[in-house]
């Protein structure tokens, strides 16, 4: 199906014509090439990937504790549920200028990826303990388990597929919400300026590989990550 896809593309740009306009995968590959060994490149990377994942991970572990802490209180749930869901619903472009005013550039990045990823991981988490087999707690009642083994043994198994679902989604939205974040900011040295000035300098091969490498360290990534649960859900059961 890449190749396919792949194939539409440089159909798409012969029959165009216009470098300019629709850069073909041929050209774009050639600009990355020469990207990937420039000093600039590396740091640009680094730099976003840093503050994505920063607040990719500040999103997930806020969002995790409070599910936890709003399935437990409920007055803490109504309280909050409107919070919820005007981050649900304002554009992130909206987001991204207000939080612009408050804090520099630099870090721009950071809070819009935390604020995209927080209310998705507290909604699936939440549902997931809401939806717990409520067979399993009453035998583990009768049973007198602890807390620790309850939370090990029920909950971590039944609330693990909404939290592996919500961390799946929520990376790719941390990489589009983070990059339109430094587009817009523009903090020196991220991938958001590369972007920016390829566009102002149309420069279509430089926009495209930057394009690309986003898709790819996004895919990369969450690759990564979902390995990284499964792993430590295998050991979880096995211990």
């Amino acid at each position: 199906s890449v190749l396919f896809w792949l194939a539409v593309w440089e159909i798409a740009s012969r029959l165009l014509g216009q470098s300019l306009l629709l850069a073909s995968p041929l050209t774009v590959i050639k600009r990355l090439a020469v990207l990937a060994v420039t000093t600039p490149f590396w740091q640009s990377i680094l730099f976003s990937l840093l503050r994505i994942i920063g607040g990719f991970l500040c999103g997930v572990l806020f969002g995790t504790l409070l599910a936890i802490f709003a399935v437990n209180h409920t007055k803490f749930e109504e309280l909050i549920a409107p919070l919820i869901l005007l981050i649900k619903t304002i554009p992130v472009a909206s987001f991204i200028i207000l939080v612009l005013i408050f804090i520099s550039s630099k870090n721009l990045s950071v809070m819009i990826s935390f604020l995209m990823v927080l209310p998705i991981v507290y909604t699936n988490v939440r549902n997931g303990i809401l939806e717990t087999d409520r067979n399993l707690l009453e035998m583990a009642s009768v049973f007198s388990l602890s807390r620790f083994k309850k939370f090990r043994y029920i909950y971590v198994p039944q609330v693990f597929p909404y939290f592996q679902s919500a961390c799946s989604v929520c990376l790719g939205l941390a990489f589009k919400s983070g990059i339109a974040a430094e587009v817009i900011g523009i903090p020196t040295g991220s991938i958001g300026e590369q972007l920016y000035n390829a566009k102002i300098y149309l420069n279509t091969p430089d926009l495209f590989a930057w394009t690309l490498i986003i898709v790819l360290l996004s895919l990369v990534l969450e690759k990564l990550i979902l390995t990284f649960l499964h792993i430590c859900m295998k050991q979880l059961k096995q211990g």
